[in-house]
C-alpha cells in the first residue's frame, strides 16, 4: 500500500464499492487490487453500533493509489469538493470510465462525474488535458476552454482542434 492513503468514509458499502472500483479498472486495463478486510469485533462493534463481524474497513488500490473504505455509519457524506481524477490516454477509455463510473450516478459538465452511485466525483480526463488548456496562444488558449465547457464527457478531438494541436 502507498504511503499516503485516501480514507473514504461510507456508511455500510466500503466493500461493495471497493469491488465495484477495482473491477472497473481492472476492465479497463488497469491495474487494481482489493487488500485486507477488517471486520467490526465486540468492543469495536459495541462502541460504534454496528454489527459485530461486518466490514469496518477494505483497502484496495486503484492505478497504484491507496485507498481504504471505511464502514462508519450515515454520519458523513460526500461532496464534490473531493474528486478523483482519472487521465486517460485514448477516447476509448474515456468513454469507458466515464459510463461506469456515471452508471447510477450524476453526469457533471466539463468532464466531471458529479457523483457515482456511491456519491464519489470523478474526473475523466485525457492524459495531457492540462496541456490542452493551457497554450501560449491566449486565443487557443481560450478556444480550448469554450470547447470543455460546452462539454459533458470530454471529447479529445475536439479539444485537441479548439487547442490548435
Amino acid at each position: 500500500m502507498p504511503n499516503i492513503t485516501t480514507c473514504l468514509w461510507f456508511d455500510s458499502q466500503a466493500e461493495e464499492a471497493a469491488n465495484f472500483y477495482v473491477d472497473v479498472f481492472v476492465q479497463g486495463g488497469r491495474s487494481a487490487k482489493i487488500g485486507a478486510i477488517a471486520r467490526y469485533d465486540g468492543a469495536a462493534a459495541k462502541a460504534s453500533g454496528r454489527s459485530q463481524g461486518s466490514v469496518m474497513t477494505v483497502e484496495f488500490e486503484l492505478d497504484g493509489s491507496g485507498f481504504l473504505g471505511l464502514n462508519g455509519g450515515p454520519l458523513f457524506k460526500f461532496s464534490q469538493a473531493t474528486s478523483f481524477i482519472v487521465r486517460c490516454k485514448t477516447q476509448r477509455e474515456i468513454d469507458y470510465f466515464w459510463a461506469k463510473l456515471s452508471e447510477g450516478g450524476k453526469e457533471g459538465r466539463c468532464g466531471w462525474i458529479d457523483a457515482d452511485k456511491f456519491g464519489i466525483s470523478w474526473q475523466v480526463v485525457p492524459e495531457n488535458f492540462n496541456e490542452l488548456m493551457r497554450n501560449s496562444d491566449p486565443l487557443k488558449a481560450e478556444a480550448a476552454m469554450k470547447a470543455m465547457l460546452s462539454m459533458k464527457k470530454l471529447d479529445i478531438a475536439a479539444l485537441k482542434k479548439a487547442a490548435g494541436k
